[in-house]
């Protein structure tokens, strides 16, 4: 995936503002794209640049200067454009996610690049003349515009995904190595069944009502081991809590109403 990525050059033409270069330079590193054309830049400060993207420095050293559009794309085998509006009736767009495979695809082949407009406004329509693809990011229609590093973000993200990047292993929270047996399940179950019934929780309520609706939820989370024995532990502490402080409801017992004054 690396060297199809490394086939995807990211074009700015005439970008207006280093903050949004150092942006679009920062979406790069994040995921994995290493060509960075420029067209015109108004300013370009690699300093400022890495201040905003850290640990970006070879990426900017080879970031290339172009004097033209033509010339920032003339090795590349497919173009796709970048606008946030429709120009013309007699063009075709795509949304970012349909284009996304289709980059991935082109890579096989050549260098693909990915064009980005002038802050302000955008590519123009000769410059969409020279795309394969033109491409639009859908948002409301109340306030459509994207700042540069967004547009360029969503752009990447789905490339990413496309090539499977965003197959990748999700990390793990800490589980317990098993799931519980039915015995270790039931003795939460009871235990919670205590604690509630010791401080007098069910009242008018039904008891095994209760417990069903509670088992229902805690089966519906598909507890570990580790998560069930905490849920015990609740239960338990709850009758030890009362204990230690001379309560003497915490010997109720939840199968008997009577006990705790249920009518």
């Amino acid at each position: 995936m690396k060297e199809r990525l490394s086939r995807i050059a990211i074009v700015l033409d005439h970008p207006k503002n280093v903050v949004n270069i150092g942006g679009v330079v920062r979406v790069m590193n994040n995921f994995g794209l290493t060509d960075l054309r420029l067209v015109n830049p108004d300013e370009f400060d690699a300093y400022r640049i890495e201040g905003i993207a850290h640990r970006s420095s070879e990426l900017i050293e080879a970031a290339s200067i172009h004097d033209t559009l033509d010339d920032a794309i003339a090795d590349a085998t497919f173009v796709v454009g970048t606008t946030a509006r429709t120009r013309t009736a007699g063009r075709s767009y795509s949304t970012v996610s349909d284009v996304a495979p289709v980059i991935a695809d082109k890579t096989e082949a050549g260098t693909v690049a990915i064009l980005f407009g002038r802050e302000d406004r955008g590519l123009t329509n000769e410059d969409l003349d020279r795309c394969h693809a033109v491409s639009i990011i859908p948002t409301s229609p109340e306030y459509s515009s994207l700042n540069l590093a967004q547009a360029a973000l969503v752009m990447a993200y789905e490339i990413f995904r496309a090539m499977d990047g965003g197959d990748m292993e999700m990390p793990k929270g800490r589980r317990a190595t098993r799931p519980p047996t039915a015995d270790e399940l039931e003795e939460a179950f009871g235990a919670i069944a205590d604690g509630l019934a010791a401080i007098d929780f069910y009242k008018a309520r039904k008891p095994e009502a209760v417990m069903r609706t509670l088992r229902t939820i805690i089966s519906r989370a598909e507890p570990d081991l580790r998560e069930t024995r905490l849920l015990a532990a609740v239960g338990f502490e709850i009758g030890n809590y009362l204990r230690r402080n001379g309560f003497a409801r915490a010997d109720a017992d939840a199968s008997n109403p009577e006990e705790i004054g249920q009518p």
